[in-house]
C-alpha cells in the first residue's frame, strides 16, 4: 500500500491537474474527483452540482481511509463550477442554484466528510483552494466570491476547533495567485474574438501582458511548498503576486 493517498477535486485541468502532477510524495496514490475521467489517474466520477454526488464522495473517502495503513492522507478541494458570469437577478436562477450547490455547499460538506474519516494513525491534511474574490468584490462573480469567503471563514473556525480538540487533520486555505489556466486563456480568447466585454477584462489583459500571471505548474509547486502549514501560522496562505482588479485571482494584502 502507498504511504500517501491524495484526493484532488477537479484534477482534470488547470490548477487541479497541475497539483496532481506536482504531488511531492514519491509513489503517492493520487485520486481525481471530477465529472471527467483523468487519462492517467484513478477517478471518482462526481458532479458537485448534484448533492447525491457529495454522499458518494464522502463514502468513498471513508471507506478508503478505514482500510488505509499508510503514513499520510491529504484532501485538496480545488474543483470549481464556473457557470455563467453575470449580475445577481440576471443570471438564470437554475444556473445560479447550480453554482451555489457546487461552489458554496459542496466544499463544506466534503471537507467535513474528510475530517470525520481521518484517524490519528496517520497524518492527515485538508487544503481548500480559495481566491482573492473572498475579499475583493468582483462584478459578475457574486456567488464565486461568497463561496470563497465562506471557505476561508470555515477554515478559520475549523482550525480553531482542531487546536482546542488537540487532534488532526491540519486544515488550511490557499489562494493560488493569478494563474493563466486554460480556462482563463480560453475565456480571454473568446471575448477577443466576439468583441464582448466583462468586468475586470482590462485588468486581466494588462496582467497577462505584464507577465504577472503564474502558470498552473508554477502555482502548484508553490502551493505544495507551503504544506503542511505551520500549525500556529496563517489560516489562508498566499501564492504569487497581487493583481488588483483582475476579476480572476490575487494574493497578499
Amino acid at each position: 500500500m502507498p504511504e500517501t493517498i491524495v484526493w484532488i477535486t477537479g484534477a482534470t485541468q488547470g490548477i487541479g491537474a497541475a497539483l496532481a502532477r506536482a504531488v511531492p510524495y514519491p509513489d503517492a496514490r493520487v485520486i481525481n474527483i471530477a465529472r471527467r475521467e483523468h487519462p492517467d489517474l484513478e477517478t471518482v466520477p462526481a458532479d458537485l452540482t448534484d448533492p447525491a454526488s457529495w454522499d458518494r464522495i464522502v463514502e468513498h473517502v471513508a471507506s478508503e481511509l478505514q482500510a488505509f495503513d499508510g503514513r499520510r492522507a491529504i484532501f485538496v478541494h480545488n474543483a470549481l463550477y464556473s457557470g455563467a458570469v453575470g449580475a445577481a437577478g440576471v443570471v438564470d436562477p437554475a444556473e445560479q442554484r447550480r453554482q451555489v450547490y457546487a461552489n458554496v455547499a459542496a466544499p463544506l460538506v466534503l471537507g467535513d466528510g474528510f475530517i470525520r474519516a481521518c484517524d490519528p494513525r496517520f497524518e492527515s491534511g485538508l487544503v481548500m483552494v480559495s481566491s482573492a474574490a473572498a475579499r475583493h468584490a468582483m462584478e459578475g462573480f457574486a456567488v464565486y466570491g461568497a463561496a470563497k469567503a465562506g471557505i476561508e471563514q470555515w477554515v478559520r473556525a475549523v482550525r480553531a476547533e482542531r487546536r482546542r480538540l488537540g487532534v488532526g487533520p491540519w486544515v488550511v486555505a490557499v489562494r493560488p495567485g493569478f494563474v493563466a489556466t486554460e480556462a482563463v486563456l480560453a475565456t480571454q480568447e473568446r471575448y477577443e474574438r466576439t468583441g464582448e466585454d466583462y468586468p475586470g477584462r482590462a485588468a486581466v489583459v494588462a496582467a497577462l501582458e505584464a507577465g504577472d500571471a503564474l502558470t498552473p505548474d508554477e502555482s502548484a509547486r508553490q502551493i505544495w511548498g507551503l504544506l503542511p502549514p505551520d500549525p500556529d501560522g496563517r489560516n489562508v496562505l498566499y501564492v504569487g503576486k497581487f493583481v488588483e482588479g483582475t476579476g480572476v485571482d490575487a494574493t497578499s494584502q
